[in-house]
């Protein structure tokens, strides 16, 4: 195990799983205000899940945070526990170095990958939660879940790409399953509750009621007390270069969903609905990070 820390207690027990093989990775990060700096107060992790040194491309109130996860995928049997808590006045912009992968996964048996996210924001602060596509391999079993905790008037942004298939070499998604939970709330009450499973090659794939034979699916959601008609509207009038894409905006949630064809169209609107996003309700101009022009 590997820890540096300022609070040995940051990484919660996980719930008890039966035995299995695969790896095991947990990561806690826990972010603190000093003076105008939200600075990277505590971290601890073990297994292959790990941050890389705190980044300020724009100045010191945000941090810029790069989780890596050094095998690059996920296979049937790993778990992997992320935890993030942001105390009052914080802000910060987490992200991935590439994409993800959800391998194929050995049969027998074996129990799905898991990938477990809970994010706790404090009231003031802004939570960035844009990892890149995940590429779902065909045969991959897996399972990924997203708690986010907000307090007072928090704000949330988080993004989720999801290519069933390796599109570029003809690949589909016709076996495995994906299992997906998110879970979003305000001051303990319910924002947003979403729950599915994507079989490989079951009905939801070609349905016009799901993805209406698209490999490629991503959602943008925005969480905060600022999030209006204006701000919808402007949402709405960014259009996607290729693809369907569609803004909803519910009591305190923005939602945007993308289907298409292709990651990179994906990523282009909704990373452009970020750019509209973030200064109404982060109060900062979007600066990319760095690392999604590696």
């Amino acid at each position: 195990m590997n820890a540096v820390t300022e609070r040995p207690d940051l990484l919660a027990q996980p719930a008890s799983v039966p035995p299995r093989t695969g790896w095991r990775a947990e990561l806690a990060l826990e972010y603190r205000r000093h003076g105008a700096r939200t600075v990277l107060a505590g971290r601890r992790h073990c297994g292959p899940l790990v941050v890389q040194r705190p980044l300020y491309p724009e100045g010191g109130e945000v941090c810029h945070t790069i989780l890596v996860h050094p095998p690059a995928g996920i296979v049937g049997g790993d778990q992997l526990h992320f935890h993030a808590t942001l105390g009052e006045g914080t802000h910060a912009l987490l992200t991935t170095p590439g994409a993800g992968k959800w391998y194929r996964s050995a049969g027998g048996g074996i129990a799905p990958g898991r990938f477990i996210q809970h994010l706790r924001v404090a009231s003031g602060a802004v939570c960035e939660w844009l990892p890149q596509e995940s590429i779902v391999y065909d045969g991959a079993l897996g399972e990924q879940s997203l708690c986010v905790e907000l307090a007072g008037d928090a704000c949330f942004i988080g993004l989720e790409m999801l290519c069933l298939g390796r599109i570029a070499s003809g690949e589909r998604f016709t076996r495995g399953a994906l299992t997906l939970a998110t879970r979003i709330t305000r001051d303990g009450h319910p924002l947003w509750l979403e729950a599915g499973r994507i079989e490989g090659g079951g009905a939801l794939l070609d349905s016009p009621a799901g993805l209406a034979g698209q490999p490629v699916v991503g959602t943008l959601l925005a969480a905060s007390p600022r999030v209006d008609g204006a701000l919808l509207a402007a949402c709405r009038a960014v259009s996607p270069p290729a693809g369907e894409g569609g803004v909803t905006l519910l009591p305190g949630l923005l939602v945007a969903r993308w289907l298409g064809a292709r990651a990179e169209a994906g990523q282009h609107w909704l990373r452009a609905l970020w750019r509209e996003l973030r200064p109404a309700l982060g109060g900062r101009a979007a600066i990319p990070p760095r690392i999604w022009n590696t």
